[in-house]
């Protein structure tokens, strides 16, 4: 951003050159992030039943969305009629000037994150058993049930929308109370992508799915992952070296007697 800044100054004349060019960028280290297997992830869905969680985690995990997209689901987004669900809004936390805000944007990360996945029967009726609580909760709590986020899918008891930090700081220590191994929230986005490659979906599906703008994205991150591809290209080179393990003829032998 500051390259690009400088860059137009000296377009318009207000610099002679962009001392952001002089610049030598350090070496990104490549981050490798953990993730559950479907054992696993299936244990998290069972103890995250009935919590504030369970909605959030079953997006993160089944549909792979950011923590962002997940608060930001709202049920205008949902289709229950053709059975879609549309990620379009988004909500962000930062911090400015020592103050911390929350922004909610209609718009995604990016042109490819906004998305339409297929609403599944069993998430379909999670969906419905979430908004017939909310209805509940809303005329339990009456005057004290908030008004501001009705359209949100991802809020709390009194009709709060979670907040991006309650997930973060939740979402470990279920993990911790339950005994089940620590991962980041947006590991259960990397779980998806995994499962999805274990179950043979092409990266490029795999790229739709997530939302990512660029292949190369879904490729740099998941490709360790595609153990498939890789017993396909080992059987490739035995059949091209016509590689045959001989069994030794001591071997034979010993079994004969045997």
């Amino acid at each position: 951003m500051i390259h690009k800044a400088l860059k137009y100054a000296v377009k318009i004349d207000l610099i002679p050159s962009n001392p952001a060019s002089k610049i030598e960028r350090p070496r990104q280290e490549r981050f490798v992030g953990s993730f559950y297997d479907s054992k696993e992830v299936n244990q998290l869905f069972e103890v995250a039943k009935g919590t504030n969680l369970e909605i959030p985690i079953l997006l993160g995990a089944f549909y792979g969305l950011r923590r962002s997209e997940v608060i930001g689901l709202k049920w205008s987004a949902i289709d229950f009629n053709n059975d879609t669900l549309v990620v379009k809004h988004t909500v962000t936390s930062f911090n400015i000037d020592g103050h911390h805000l929350i922004y909610a944007s209609d718009s995604t990360k990016n042109k490819s994150s906004m998305r339409t996945l297929p609403l599944v029967p069993a998430f379909k009726e999670k969906l419905l058993g979430a908004n017939e609580h909310q209805e509940m909760n809303r005329k339990l709590c009456g005057r004290s049930y908030s008004k501001d986020y009705l359209d949100y899918i991802c809020v709390n008891e009194l009709g709060v929308r979670l907040r991006p930090g309650y997930i973060t700081t939740a979402f470990p220590k279920l993990l911790e109370d339950n005994g089940l191994r620590r991962i980041r929230f947006h590991d259960l986005r990397h779980s998806c992508a995994s499962l999805l490659l274990a179950n043979n979906v092409p990266m490029k599906q795999i790229q739709d799915w997530l939302g990512h703008s660029d292949f190369s994205t879904t490729a740099n991150i998941y490709a360790h992952l595609d153990y498939t591809s890789k017993i396909s290209s080992a059987q490739a080179m035995v059949e091209g070296l016509n590689f045959v393990v001989e069994t030794p003829k001591e071997l034979i032998q010993n079994n004969d007697s045997i």
